[in-house]
């Protein structure tokens, strides 16, 4: 990632000198030092199809003035960067506070009133889970046989719903850490879920947050009076929350190899899936 950093910033005419990585799970997510730009790096070969929709979406925002981060003007993006597909964009200074719930549900209010744009896919949440068991580093045939198993169960139960809110565009990827408390308001990132789909998907992420990880409970109730709509009170809730729970579990197979401290919380989340544990609590990787 380190090389590919330098050879798309000598690309761009930058200067990595003290890049700071600032997440790296599906993508590996650098600020440069020396200037207000972001360089997202794609860190799975089986996800590299998603830059296209990253793109599409963020020119789409641009073009309807919805606040998110916004590409770097003048370069053809993604770039071609070795192996790599690359992203950059404009940075958004900290205003020093995190996103709150009711940030969140303001973009997402505006995003799900939007046309998608044109020949933005449909939703297919399993896509992901199983490219990210296929991508696998490191996986045990066992858990690898389990997780496919399981998408294939809640897939079933999830064309049962019937969902009680307007199909359009969604996120596929909605919670306060893809959302920057910028200077001059809050704005979205990370489009790489985008898709033409249920709403009620995006609703759910904080929802899980709650049950999974102990979050506060006023941070969901102040997500869902700002949006005007609550999810856990719907009877479908459940298969959401278990595909949620899916993609949640499999997000560090791909880089399971060079993250080895996350192995235990994979594996505690993996046996609680196995077990139906559903009121156990999760960490969050690190």
């Amino acid at each position: 990632m380190s090389e590919a950093l330098a050879e798309t910033c000598a690309l761009l005419g930058l200067n990595p000198a003290g890049a700071r990585l600032l997440r790296f799970t599906n993508n590996a997510v650098y600020a440069l030092a020396t200037a207000p730009v972001v360089v997202r790096i794609v860190g799975s070969t089986r996800l590299r199809h998603r830059v296209g929709t990253v793109v599409r979406v963020a020119e789409h925002f641009a073009r309807h003035r919805i606040p998110a981060i916004r590409l770097l003007e003048g370069v053809d993006q993604p770039l071609h960067v070795g192996p790599h597909l690359v992203t950059a964009w404009h940075e958004v200074p900290s205003v020093g506070r995190p996103a709150t719930p009711a940030d969140l549900a303001g973009l997402l209010r505006r995003v799900h009133a939007l046309p998608p744009p044109e020949g933005l896919a449909e939703w297919a949440p399993f896509d992901a889970v199983r490219a990210r068991v296929s991508d696998a580093e490191e996986l045990a045939d066992g858990d690898r046989t389990f997780l496919l198993e399981r998408c294939a169960q809640v897939e079933a139960q999830l064309g049962e719903l019937d969902f009680p809110l307007a199909r359009g565009f969604v996120h596929g990827d909605a919670y306060p850490g893809n959302v920057i408390a910028g200077p001059d308001g809050p704005v979205l990132c990370d489009f790489d879920s985008s898709c033409v789909g249920p709403p009620e998907w995006d609703l759910t992420p904080l929802a899980v947050g709650r049950e999974r990880f102990g979050d506060p409970s006023s941070r969901y109730e102040q997500f869902s009076r700002a949006y005007g709509f609550d999810v856990t009170a719907w009877s479908g809730f459940a298969v959401l929350r278990a595909v949620r729970e899916l993609k949640l579990t499999t997000s560090v197979l791909p880089i399971l190899r060079s993250h080895p401290q996350v192995r235990p919380e994979l594996h505690r989340r993996l046996d609680d899936l196995r077990h139906g544990r559903t009121s156990a609590g999760w960490s969050r990787y690190r």
